[in-house]
């Protein structure tokens, strides 16, 4: 069973680390489709899955490492 410090750890890191990959990728999709390549929409599109599976597999690392 995770500890609580761990548990808050991790939803920082995982918040941070998903803010930052999510918003890189939204970013220059964006930058990407106002331009007029509309291959700046690959970007786009996953960005949210993208961060928030990063989350997942830190969790599924912490569980990992505790079981």
């Amino acid at each position: 069973m995770a500890t609580r410090e761990e548990i808050l750890v991790l939803g920082l890191t995982a918040g941070v680390t998903g803010c930052l990959v999510g918003g890189l990728m939204l970013g220059i999709g964006l930058g990407l489709v106002v331009q007029g390549a509309h291959l700046g929409w690959l970007l786009i599109l996953p960005s949210a899955p993208v961060a928030g599976g990063l989350g997942y597999l830190l969790a599924k690392r912490l569980v990992g490492r505790k079981g």
